[in-house]
């Protein structure tokens, strides 16, 4: 395999001549690590693509970034499959760490695999600084790291809970198409997460506004400042963190399903319904051993008639709550997924 990371600037010139590195490395597998700092390379790419199309033949990894996304969208259309990558997940780190580390230090590496939970802080908290300040700037956006960073942290303090624009802009002074410009793209890196209201046709009010998530568990609670699991405990946002690191799962484990979210006017809900075609799961998020669903759930789901519910709890192993409805934890989404 020819690898090469093009932050490195060594690497970064092998590819002045480019035609001549894939000649030499045709028979190889060629990796092109931080592909967004040579957006021009598409075109070069896409002739080599055609000249031998044999599947497999580059990975291409890279940052998210709206330019690179519409580079390989305009250059390499039915040439590329596309690989959304998430943080470490439950069922790739069964072996290394439990659950509660997973949550509290959340799926990037260094973070979860720290020596201590004091070295997995500072790791994320370094993180943050230099995706402000290094990051987004290296994806040719320029914002203000200030107003981005109060943003980020007043986001954290909403996790969970429905967006109203207005107020949040108003919190960090800006306007509302700026504060929707700076949501886009702390969306478009995968920083945050906004799940949609579901479009179910039910004859009730339903709530229309996004809700908004901090992606990696661990990246939120270093925004809050939470550092160990018993802090966690003890902090407001522990239930909408556990639904965050829930449907994180879910997402990952059912990637063709379509995600969102259902309230009504007088406050019934369901946290997270995934739907594909015309099959819907329902699921609600609670963190507690023994988890009590809303009387507004039981009251949704007659409403959607899903084909399963289940509430996804810190529980020791699965039971039936009452009919169609279940109770696992988290483990059950990986297992869902892999089989």
């Amino acid at each position: 395999m020819a690898y090469l990371d093009l932050q490195n600037r060594i690497d970064l010139n092998r590819l002045a001549e480019p035609e001549l590195f894939l000649e030499q490395h045709r028979q190889e597998l060629v990796c092109l690590d931080e592909i967004q700092r040579l957006p021009e390379f598409f075109v070069v790419l896409r002739s080599e693509i055609d000249r031998d199309r044999r599947p497999g033949r580059f990975l291409i990894l890279g940052s998210a970034s709206r330019e690179l996304i519409q580079q390989s969208s305009e250059s390499l259309a039915g040439r590329i499959a596309y690989l959304r990558l998430t943080p470490f997940l439950r069922t790739e780190t069964r072996h290394v760490a439990d659950w509660q580390t997973l949550w509290v230090r959340g799926g990037f590496p260094d973070s979860l695999l720290a020596g201590d939970a004091e070295d997995s802080f500072a790791w994320r908290q370094d993180f943050i600084q230099t995706f402000l300040e290094r990051d987004i700037p290296a994806l040719g956006l320029s914002l203000p790291v200030p107003v981005v960073r109060r943003l980020w942290q007043m986001l954290a303090h909403y996790h969970g809970q429905t967006i109203n624009y207005s107020k949040l802009a108003g919190a960090v002074d800006v306007s509302v198409p700026t504060l929707k410009k700076y949501l886009a793209v702390l969306e478009q890196t995968y920083m945050i997460r906004l799940l949609p209201p579901c479009e179910a046709n039910l004859k009730k009010r339903l709530v229309s506004s996004h809700k908004v998530y901090i992606r990696d568990s661990g990246i939120l609670h270093a925004l809050l400042e939470i550092e160990r699991y018993d802090q966690l405990l003890g902090h407001p946002i522990a239930g909408a963190s556990w639904e965050g690191l829930v449907l994180e799962h879910l997402i990952a484990a059912l990637p063709r399903w379509r995600p969102s979210f259902i309230r009504t006017g007088n406050g019934a809900e369901i946290d997270i319904v995934m739907e594909r075609g015309d099959r819907t799961v329902v699921f609600e998020c609670k963190f507690s051993k023994a988890p009590r669903p809303s009387r507004g759930f039981f009251e949704l789901v007659g409403d959607l008639q899903p084909e399963n519910a289940w509430v996804i709890a810190p529980v020791d192993e699965e039971y039936e709550y009452q009919r169609g409805v279940r109770v696992a934890n988290l483990d059950f989404i990986g297992d869902e997924s892999e089989g």
